[in-house]
């Protein structure tokens, strides 16, 4: 078996462009999102809103500028390949590569040291790592940063398994409807269904991965995506709060086995401004 080692120093520097690439640039599906919504949109109003927020990511573009002030937490998904070894301590050179990132595209620092202190680091670490072991030899690292806009709206509940399906739309329909406007629609969702109460939450963060022109590859849970997309648009949100149909690009479901006696349901809100972006190492 050959084992190929990757060091440190590789890890700091796409993680560094990485942070820098997210906060600048709309992933192209999401982008393509609101492009289809703001031309299908009959609401002068919320027209002239998904307008603004176009004009907004070009410009972010143009000028390496973030796209939102609120340039989040660095949530970072590493697939470490079996046959792959970090010449070095990942953790170290994923916040290293954080901070410095942070510090060269003048990107805002939002982390507090401790949650009730309120004291802020100063470089926007430690990252929030998730890790994954994969098969071959690579290392691919994704940043998804995160704001707390969003974040705040996020819910999970552990619902009794006779609720059912008809109890998981009314709690994740519920929970767009308490939000309203605080997550700066038009939304994206993570939703997780299934594992324990800790996984479920990891599930709904990580289905906001997924591209949006992805549907989930059980024909069931695409059916519930598209659905729940069609009854969270016909709440009339809209973009910002304004009115309109376009209050939700997407709904992402991530679903695993769960306890005979559970049904967890997690969902996890992100803005318009759904950033990520990947490199292969």
């Amino acid at each position: 078996m050959n084992i190929r080692n990757i060091s440190a120093a590789a890890v700091i520097d796409a993680v560094e462009q990485l942070c820098i690439r997210a906060n600048t640039r709309l992933p192209e599906d999401v982008k393509s999102a609101l492009d289809a919504a703001e031309e299908a949109e009959p609401w002068p109003l919320a027209k002239e809103t998904l307008g603004l927020l176009q004009k907004n990511l070009c410009v972010a573009a143009d000028k390496e500028l973030p796209i939102c002030q609120d340039t989040g937490m660095a949530c970072i998904f590493v697939e470490l390949g079996r046959d792959a070894h970090i010449d070095g301590d990942l953790q170290a050179a994923i916040d290293e590569g954080v901070r410095r990132g942070y510090a060269k595209g003048y990107l805002r620092k939002s982390i507090t040291a401790d949650p009730l202190k309120r004291v802020n680091t100063g470089d926007n670490i430690p990252a929030f790592v998730t890790l994954h072991l994969v098969e071959g030899d690579h290392c691919r690292i994704t940043i998804a940063p995160k704001g707390a806009g969003s974040e705040n709206m996020s819910r999970l509940a552990m619902l009794k398994p006779a609720d059912g399906v008809q109890g998981v739309k009314d709690f994740i329909l519920d929970t767009v409807r308490q939000a309203g406007a605080n997550p700066c629609p038009p939304i994206v969702l993570g939703v997780g269904i299934g594992g324990s109460f800790d996984k479920c939450a990891a599930l709904a963060k990580e289905a906001l991965l997924r591209p949006l022109d992805a549907a989930n590859p059980d024909p069931y849970y695409a059916a519930l995506e598209a659905e729940l997309k069609d009854a969270i648009n016909a709440m009339g949100i809209g973009p910002q709060g304004f009115g309109g149909r376009t209050t939700c690009l997407g709904v992402a479901i991530k679903q695993m086995p769960t306890h005979v006696a559970c049904l967890p349901v997690a969902v996890n809100m992100s803005c318009h401004v759904t950033r990520r972006a990947s490199v292969m190492l």
